[in-house]
């Protein structure tokens, strides 16, 4: 009997709302299931965070969007366009983590203020792509059977998928925003494992539903997190914030330690940032977490390093939104 009261007690502690929760684990793989469940926990335990779906994939997986902070300006931080980059929706989920229990508390993240939060709010989308990460991670079985057929064949017949990058249906959403598109050589030229830009931009539900957000929030800043390279890119027609845009780049690229990008002078879009950039005319970031691994998602044993590097993105990039100018979006 006593036992079980001090198994009751403990849950109680852990999902009483406005408890203090130690929700995200980086100890394994971080797949779909896992990032309900974290969400769901930090929901509980911060009324200040909220929660929103902004879409659904093909095969019905929520797209889930968070938000932390009260200020009417916001910045927005994605993960996992590509399958195999699970490990910058755990990057992202500590830290949501980490801030929120920190701005509940009033109290500093590490040697940082969340005060800022109060001005600037954070959008968190750590996994956009959370059907390209379920095939990363080997777990067929959780599509159709018919379906699976056609994922062997889009991996060009072998039965590992850990090289997975695209969306379930074969598309690579990186290749899919209305910036460049056409330019984009389309190869291949059918459903793959990745590269296929599609057969129009915004053709991926994922990505369709991203746009429609991001013109509903109207964030200062975006990033969108990728891996791997350690490298930071700004650069896509900038035009006359060419130095602007440079500037935060160069404050992102020394908090990290990544090398800032120096993309050639016409670089082909297709991209997040790259529409971001031409739609908005302010800043965003594409930001390359972890050394280069090859075709497949970087070793859990990097992940410690990574958060080092990355935990004060979210806060320095609020900083430097709350005195940007509106720029005057495009139509």
């Amino acid at each position: 009997m006593k036992r079980l009261l001090l198994i009751l007690m403990y849950l109680f502690l852990q999902f009483e709302p406005g408890s203090k929760v130690k929700a995200v684990e980086t100890t394994r793989p971080y797949s779909y299931e896992i990032l309900k469940q974290d969400i769901s926990k930090i929901h509980h335990a911060y009324k200040e965070v909220e929660v929103k779906g902004i879409g659904k994939t093909h095969f019905g997986r929520t797209i889930y969007a968070i938000k932390l902070g009260q200020g009417k300006r916001s910045i927005v931080l994605i993960g996992a366009h590509h399958g195999r980059e699970w490990m910058t929706t755990m990057l992202l989920m500590k830290k949501l983590e980490g801030y929120a229990i920190a701005f509940k508390d009033q109290t500093n993240f590490g040697s940082r203020s969340t005060d800022i939060l109060n001005d600037v709010s954070i959008w968190f989308i750590p996994m956009l792509n959370p059907d390209g990460v379920t095939i990363q991670q080997n777990t067929l079985n959780k599509f159709p059977y018919d379906h699976q057929k056609h994922l062997l064949s889009m991996n060009e017949g072998l039965d590992n998928f850990e090289r997975w990058k695209a969306n379930g249906l074969g598309v690579d959403l990186n290749r899919q925003y209305p910036a460049g598109w056409k330019e984009l050589k389309q190869q291949p030229d059918s459903p793959s494992y990745q590269f296929f830009k599609g057969r129009k931009p915004l053709e991926a539900k994922e990505v369709r539903a991203l746009t429609q957000f991001i013109r509903e929030i109207n964030p200062e800043i975006a990033v969108a997190y990728h891996s791997s390279g350690e490298e930071v890119f700004w650069r896509y027609q900038n035009g006359k914030h060419l130095y602007r845009d440079k500037r935060i780049a160069k404050k992102v690229s020394k908090l990290t330690g990544y090398k800032l990008g120096k993309p050639p002078k016409h670089a082909t879009g297709g991209g997040f940032t790259d529409w971001f950039i031409t739609y908005y005319h302010r800043p965003a970031l594409t930001i390359e977490i972890s050394p280069l691994v090859g075709e497949t998602s970087p070793p859990l044993s990097l992940f410690e390093t990574e958060w080092e590097r990355n935990k004060y993105v979210g806060l320095t990039l609020a900083e430097e939104a709350k005195n940007l100018k509106k720029a005057k979006i495009s139509r």
